[in-house]
């Protein structure tokens, strides 16, 4: 038995009336704004502080969108007769948001934590080449950065702090011991 002509677009149209008495659940985004979960990724925020120009997150970053400038300066000794020292000082680093695909390496492998996920989204731009944003734009992204979650109230002491308490408790109690005597 053939089918009928013109049976597949009744049942499409049947369809779609049925999904037209139906509450939408769309939320129309400028005027609504979406509830994030906190610790949502959005763009990359730069925290200048911790920033040693290691250069880590430009060599690991598949996109090659990260882009670092610095010099050096040297540093006086630190005690007389030292010697000087010298440290590479951060003149740029900015990030080309039109090539990130947002994978996260460049802030997994910087160990100084001077890169953190923010969860500000709303930096588009008209122009493409606006998309680049130095160090300032990236640094006021750090206050948008919730604090990491708290530590797990049950969970065991880290062994560095457990050795270092045992180590401060045996030099109070060996600093004791003398001025008891002295009593």
């Amino acid at each position: 038995m053939a089918p009928i002509p013109g049976s597949g677009l009744a049942k499409g149209l049947a369809v779609t009336l049925r999904t037209m008495t139906r509450k939408s659940v769309t939320e129309q985004y400028p005027d609504a704004q979406p509830e994030l979960p906190p610790r949502t990724r959005g763009v990359i925020g730069l925290f200048e502080e911790n920033c040693t120009v290691c250069m880590l997150c430009a060599r690991e970053c598949p996109d090659w969108c990260i882009y670092i400038d610095s010099h050096k300066e040297t540093v006086p000794p630190a005690a007389p007769g030292g010697r000087e020292r010298s440290r590479n000082v951060l003149d740029r680093f900015a990030i080309d948001f039109s090539l990130c695909m947002y994978c996260g390496i460049c802030i997994e492998v910087c160990p100084f934590d001077a890169l953190f996920w923010s969860p500000e989204f709303e930096y588009a731009e008209t122009d493409i080449h606006d998309l680049t944003h130095e160090r300032d734009k990236l640094r006021e992204w750090m206050w948008t950065v919730p604090a990491p979650p708290a530590l797990d109230p049950a969970a065991e002491e880290p062994k560095e702090i457990v050795a270092a308490r045992k180590t401060a408790e045996k030099l109070a109690a060996a600093q004791a011991e003398p001025g008891e005597e002295q009593s």
